[in-house]
Formats: structure tokens, C-alpha cells, sequence
């Protein structure tokens, strides 16, 4: 082993030579000097491979030295997870104690996995496909450009962290279920071949949608066989993981391969738009697609997720669609920029999904993409210069007309800050052939700026390292640790400390749940007054024909009162009647359970929360090392607690309407048996009967049962903090001596990464 005196250049080849995950093996000074080398060489380096093109394309700006304080991050994270690892080795060597068992679940739960989702919406040849190709710089990776075929089916692209393929996996439907949609199918079109559709649009869509299922698979061969002749295995030789009920993974050398392949999976074309050489499509039977591409900088914690707009009627299909949408840090919503504005369809899937993304969801961001921005009339009359010119001229008076349309949508205000929305205006063409437009006004640019910026795992590191430093402070003290009489003191002020903080938690929830009791009580009784009016407009809408509304009613009950259109607004009938409840609450909810991250929950109770060791550590220097670590844990703690609040909260949101669909569920099956004539008058009679009926009572107690999960998911937290930090203060000052690995030399160490970490974070915020 070479002594400490060695050369820099010795420790750069040592460096190059030597894999993290054995630097254990080197003592501490020795890896503190290796690992603040490779930094300081990081720091230095003129060619950095982060601030380009990995596609040969020409190379976008961005700002560099954040890219090196990230990859920095990265270094020091790497380097203190190995550390962690080797100390959970000793003590998994020793025997369980208190102390052990406890340090071993620390260090098990610091792990997270920190994963940011985009959702992508737009109507077809809107220009989805094409935008994450340029975004993530991969050109060639989505299919794109028919105007025959759109995208059916949830593609998910995430990056490839297993090996250097592009791989495909496919997730399918069940067969039971894909059975069951059969016999939907069958009846569509049996009633599509019988029915006259001349005043049903919704109606023609549905028989045209499902004869495209049943070709798609089965080319003719369906119109001549029952739904259990067409489950037959023959007809899905090519795909055997979906009788078994596995996912299909391929790998591929290269994005066009893929491309070549995803396309009978995910796109649903017209029959002059097929691609002749496939016979058997399988988008029908395909719950979702996982893309993953390797070596990608803008996927590193981030999944784009390409989404059909309106949901799905398959069930499963559905429920995964909501609960991504539930789960997503942005939503972009694409648009083509010669008619962005006038966009009905964009700003119906805006409006249709707020409630999901908003205070029933995780969303920060909303952008309207404004894509094909380079589509000029007559641009080849005109010089660049001019072109360019007219293209930005053209772009402002695009986003000024989104931007007036936007301030219309009271109810995305409701959900949403002004902050949250951006409009872009983008070229993907332009970003890859520089024709007109430099990378910077194709606007592409600054939505990879704004991925790097999700992919940003500072928040994640500084937790790991905090918390790994404090698992190392709390056994290098216990090592320490000589009985004096004064660790019965601190537990004292500990446990007062705890009790008053509690309290003022308490206090502070209360006053949350009484507001949002006074709110609610308010939107039951406009409930009750508007049950006429929301009737109404749910059963009587303007412009709709009897015959054809008959038809979507009828969908509608037959599916618990929602139905999803090919084209145009859905019915939920739920969601009608759930509103002016939601309406009472959308403003005091979004403030107490905000989504932006620099937001805490509560109005910051939880965030104010503190044992007050700093103070306590100028008193009992003696146990410093113990407070330090119960410091680490309040920290860390608050962090979970407002991370897990923002997923809980979503229930507690939904509760409203979920609890009006149980209540109208005997409604609906009531409903659904009536045909023939008169249908829609018993369809409209049997719900007003039903509601009226209901209506001293339903909307009483969907308010009960909010503010039941809104207490309990208090408590939950309230449970979390006493627990948590009492036990933590009983292990760490527990007066009982217990053998523990000596880890002086590794608590030196990350103590040192710890700082340069926070160092680094200064430069960061500097760029």
C-alpha cells in the first residue's frame, strides 16, 4: 500500500484503477485523499462529456458547472453508500441487540429512490412522439409522422440502468379481461350493424373503434367466431407471455431497431396507413409500454410517459392511467401551434384531468407545448433571416393567445398557481436540422433544462449522506459514551421538548380539520340547494339529441356513471355531483397540502417541529455526538413526513367522490336494465329519484368520511413523530453500555464528505 506521501499523479492512476465499491478496503485518510483528488479532477477537467450531444447532433447549452457539482454529488453519494455498506457488514457479524437492530433498520430505510414523472398528452399528429425524441436527443427512438396512426396505448421512456440496450418491455391486459372486452366488442358492433347512426356520432366512433380492435388482432377471422373461438392460443403464438400473464422483454442495439418493432404494440392505424408487412397488430391486448434507453442524461430520475388523453375504457388500463396521472411532478399538454389557442380537445384534457394532477394528484408544472413552430406557408419565398423572424413573431403571438385562454380556466387556478404554467412554443425538426432555428429558439432546450432540473438528486443525496453521518455519530458516540449522570438530564429535556412541540403540532391540526369541517358543512348545503341545477345540466345538456344522448347515458350507468368518448367531453355523472363539494374545499386544500416541494404541509407544522438540540449541545458537549444524530433523525424525519403527506393526501381528496359513487351505485344498477322505448326518460327519472331521495344524506356523509382520513392521516403523522423521536432518544441516550464496531475513522470521513457536500451546494446555487 502506498504511504499517505504519494503524488498526485500516483493517486490519479489509483484512482483510475481502483472501482468504488472497494475502497473500503483503504484506511480513512487514505480514502478521503483518493476520493477529494478525483473531485478536485473533476472540478478541473476542459472536456466534459455532460454538455453534449451523445446523438452527433450539434450540441445544446447548458450550464456546465452544475452538470460537474452534479456528477460531484454523485461521487460523494457513491463513496458514503459504500461506506454505510461495509458497517451494515459488521454488524450483521454481531449479535442482535437493541442498539444493533436499530442501527440496521436505519441504515436499511435511508435507501430511496427518488423518480420524477412527466406525463405527455396531445391529440394525434400533435407532435408527442417527435417532442421526446428531440428532448431527450434520441431521434429516432418513438415512431412519429403518420397522420394515419396514433399512439394507443401508455408508452413509458425511462433510462436503461441494467445494461446498454434499448430495451422494450410490454405489459399485457389479462386474458380474462381481454375476454370480457370481446363480448363488449361483439355487442358494439352487432348494434352498430343494426342501428342507424346518422344522429350518433359517439355511437359511430364506438363501432368503428371496436371493428379496429377486432382486425387489428384478428385480421376478418372475428366476424366469423364467437368471443371463446378467438382465445383460442393460435391467435397469440407470437406473444406467449400473454396467456401466462408475463411481460415481454426485448433488447435492440439500436433506437430505429426498436422503433421498427414497437410499432404494432402501441399504434393504432387507419387500413390505408398500415404497414403491410405486419398482419397481426397487438396495441388491443397491451396495458403499457416501458421504453428504456441507455446512457441517457435527461432520464437519469425522470420517466416520460406519452398518455392517451381521455383515460380507457379497459378497467385495468384505466386505473393505471389515474394513478400515473396521480403521480406526476408535470404534465405537458401538446398542442400544434397553428391552432393552440382555438385547441378544444387540449384544454377538455386540461380540465378533464385537473382534479387528478392537482389537489388529488402531485403535480408542480403545467406546460402547453406548442409543437411545429418551424411550419411556415410560403417560408421557401424567404430568406433564413426572415424566416427566423417570422417563426418568433409568430411563437409570442401564439403564447399570448394560450396564455388569454388559460386565464378563462378558473378551475385550473383553483388547483394550480400562476407560477406552475408555462407556455413553450418548440421545433423538434428545427432542434435536430438547424435550418432555420438555433437549438435555443427551437425551445427544446428549455424543457431539457427543466428534466435536469426533476433529475437533480441533490435533495435525495444530502438526506442519504445526513442521515448516514448521524448513524455513524450515534455509534462512534455510544463507543465514547462514559455514564456521568447527565444523559438522564437531556432525556428530560428530550421528552419535554417533545411533549410541548407535539402540542403545538396538535393545536395547529386542529385548527386545519375545524376549517375544512366549516368548509365542507358549506358545499353539503349548496349541494343539497343545487341538486335541480346539476341535474339538469347532467341529464338535459344542450345540443345533444335525444337518441344520441340516450346512448351515452346508458354507457354511462352501465360503467358507474362515467363514460369516455372517442371525441368530445365525458359524462360523470360522480364528478357533477361531487362538485360543489370539491368547489367548497379546492383553495384550503391546495394550501394546506401544497405540491410545490419548497411547500410544507399543514401550514409548516410539521416543518417547525424541533427537539431544540442545537441549544442542548452548548450545554452537554459531552453527549454532542448523540444530539447530533438525534438532529439527523428530526431532519430526516420531516422530509418523509412531508414526502408521504403529499402521496396520502390524495386520498383524503378523493374520498368525495368515491364516496358519491358508492351512493349512487344501486342507482346505476337499477339503470342499466332498461331498453327499448322510453329509455331515456326512465334513465332520467330513476337518477332524479334517486338523488332526491339521497340528497339529505349522500352529501353529508362524504363530508363525514373526509374528515375522518383527514383526522386519521393526522394521527398517522402525529404516531410518526412521537414514535419515531422518542425511540430514537431512548436508544441514543440509553444508559446501557452495548459493544458496537469502532467506526471513528469512517465517521471522520463522511463528516468530511458531509461538509463538501454542503460546500458543493453553495457552488451550485451560485450557478
Amino acid at each position: 500500500m502506498p504511504s499517505t506521501s504519494d503524488t498526485g499523479k500516483n493517486y490519479k492512476y489509483r484512482v483510475k484503477a481502483i472501482p468504488f465499491h472497494c475502497l473500503y478496503k483503504f484506511k480513512a485518510n487514505e480514502k478521503l485523499r483518493l476520493l477529494h483528488f478525483y473531485i478536485l479532477k473533476l472540478g478541473k477537467r476542459k472536456h466534459d462529456p455532460w454538455c453534449e450531444s451523445n446523438q452527433g447532433e450539434p450540441a445544446v447549452k447548458r450550464p456546465c458547472g452544475t452538470k460537474r457539482s452534479t456528477e460531484k454529488e454523485a461521487v460523494i453519494l457513491n463513496h458514503v453508500k459504500n461506506t454505510i455498506g461495509s458497517i451494515a457488514a459488521k454488524l450483521y457479524d454481531q449479535d442482535d441487540t437493541r442498539l444493533s437492530t436499530f442501527l440496521k433498520n436505519k441504515i436499511k430505510n435511508l435507501e430511496t429512490e427518488k423518480k420524477e414523472l412527466v406525463g405527455v398528452f396531445g391529440k394525434t399528429g400533435a407532435g408527442k412522439s417527435s417532442l421526446i425524441n428531440a428532448v431527450i436527443e434520441e431521434k429516432m427512438l418513438l415512431p412519429s409522422g403518420s397522420v394515419d396512426a396514433c399512439t394507443s396505448v401508455m408508452i413509458k421512456v425511462e433510462s436503461n440502468r441494467y445494461n446498454e440496450k434499448y430495451e422494450l418491455v410490454i405489459e399485457f391486459i389479462t386474458p380474462e379481461e381481454w375476454e370480457d372486452e370481446l363480448g363488449l366488442l361483439r355487442c358494439m358492433v352487432d348494434n352498430g350493424i343494426q342501428e342507424n347512426h346518422d344522429d350518433d356520432d359517439n355511437d359511430d366512433d364506438d363501432y368503428h373503434d371496436a371493428v379496429d380492435k377486432l382486425t387489428a388482432l384478428y385480421e376478418e377471422e372475428w366476424r366469423e367466431k364467437s368471443p371463446e373461438q378467438l382465445m383460442e392460443p393460435k391467435y397469440f403464438k407470437e406473444i406467449p407471455e400473454f396467456l401466462l400473464l408475463k411481460q415481454k422483454t426485448l433488447g435492440f442495439a439500436t433506437a430505429r431497431d426498436l422503433s421498427d418493432y414497437i410499432t404494432k404494440y402501441t399504434r393504432n392505424a387507419s387500413i390505408k396507413g398500415r404497414n403491410k408487412s405486419i398482419k397481426k397488430w397487438y396495441w388491443p391486448i397491451v396495458k403499457s409500454v416501458t421504453v428504456r434507453v441507455p446512457r441517457n442524461n435527461f432520464l437519469q430520475n425522470v420517466t416520460l410517459v406519452d398518455l392517451p388523453g381521455n383515460g380507457d375504457r379497459n378497467k385495468s388500463r384505466d386505473t393505471m392511467w389515474k394513478e400515473i396521472i396521480g403521480n406526476c411532478s408535470a404534465v405537458w399538454v401538446v398542442t400544434e401551434i397553428n391552432r393552440a389557442a382555438a385547441d378544444k380537445e387540449s384544454w377538455e384534457i386540461l380540465k378533464n384531468v385537473c382534479n387528478l394532477i392537482g389537489n388529488g394528484g402531485e403535480c408542480q408544472h403545467i406546460h402547453i407545448i406548442c409543437t411545429k413552430s418551424d411550419d411556415i406557408s410560403h417560408s421557401y419565398d424567404n430568406s433564413i433571416a426572415d424566416v427566423q423572424s417570422l417563426i418568433l413573431k409568430r411563437n409570442k403571438a401564439a403564447k399570448d393567445g394560450v396564455i388569454e385562454e388559460l386565464n378563462k380556466l378558473t378551475k385550473i387556478k383553483k388547483h394550480f398557481s400562476y407560477d406552475s404554467i408555462k407556455v413553450f412554443t418548440v421545433s423538434s425538426k428545427e432542434f435536430f436540422t438547424n435550418k432555420h432555428l438555433s437549438p435555443e429558439n427551437t425551445e427544446i432546450p428549455r424543457l431539457q433544462e427543466f428534466l435536469q432540473n426533476l433529475n437533480d438528486c441533490h435533495s435525495e443525496t444530502i438526506h442519504y449522506v445526513s442521515g448516514a453521518r448521524g448513524i455513524l455519530s450515534l455509534m462512534h458516540g455510544a463507543s465514547l459514551r462514559q455514564e456521568n449522570g447527565k444523559n438522564k438530564e437531556v432525556r428530560e429535556a428530550l421528552d419535554k421538548n417533545l411533549s410541548l412541540q407535539t402540542e403545538s403540532v396538535i393545536n395547529e391540526m386542529n385548527k386545519i380539520h375545524a376549517a375544512f369541517e366549516k368548509h365542507l358543512q358549506e358545499g353539503v348545503e349548496k349541494s343539497k340547494s343545487s341538486c335541480k341545477e346539476i341535474l339538469k345540466s347532467a341529464l338535459y345538456p344542450k345540443g345533444k339529441s335525444g337518441r344520441g344522448f340516450c346512448s351515452q347515458l346508458k354507457k354511462a350507468v352501465e360503467n358507474g356513471g362515467i363514460w369516455k368518448p372517442k371525441k368530445g367531453k365525458e359524462i360523470n355523472l360522480n364528478m357533477k355531483l361531487t362538485s360543489r363539494l370539491t368547489d367548497s374545499i379546492d383553495k384550503l386544500f391546495r394550501e394546506t397540502f401544497p405540491n410545490e416541494r419548497q411547500c410544507d404541509p399543514f401550514n409548516g407544522a410539521i416543518n417547525t417541529f424541533t427537539l431544540g438540540t442545537d441549544g442542548l449541545k452548548q450545554t452537554y458537549k459531552d453527549l454532542e455526538l448523540q444530539l447530533l444524530f438525534l438532529k439527523s433523525e428530526e431532519d430526516l424525519l420531516k422530509a418523509n413526513l412531508s414526502k408521504s403527506t403529499r402521496k396520502q393526501k390524495k386520498t383524503v381528496y378523493t374520498s368525495l367522490i368515491r364516496t358519491i359513487e358508492k351512493s349512487m351505485q344501486d342507482c346505476y344498477n337499477e339503470a342499466v336494465v332498461f331498453s327499448g322505448s322510453g329509455t331515456l326518460q326512465n334513465l332520467r327519472e330513476t337518477i332524479e329519484k334517486h338523488v332526491f331521495g339521497l340528497k339529505n344524506n349522500m352529501f353529508e356523509h362524504a363530508k363525514i368520511v373526509m374528515l375522518i382520513e383527514l383526522r386519521e392521516l393526522m394521527e398517522e403523522i402525529l404516531r410518526r413523530l412521537e414514535r419515531t423521536m422518542k425511540e430514537a432518544t431512548e436508544v441514543s441516550l440509553g444508559t446501557d453500555y452495548q459493544s458496537i464496531p469502532d467506526v471513528s475513522a469512517e465517521f471522520e470521513l463522511v463528516q468530511k464528505l458531509y461538509d463538501e457536500l454542503l460546500q458543493n451546494s453553495q457552488n451550485r446555487d451560485h450557478f
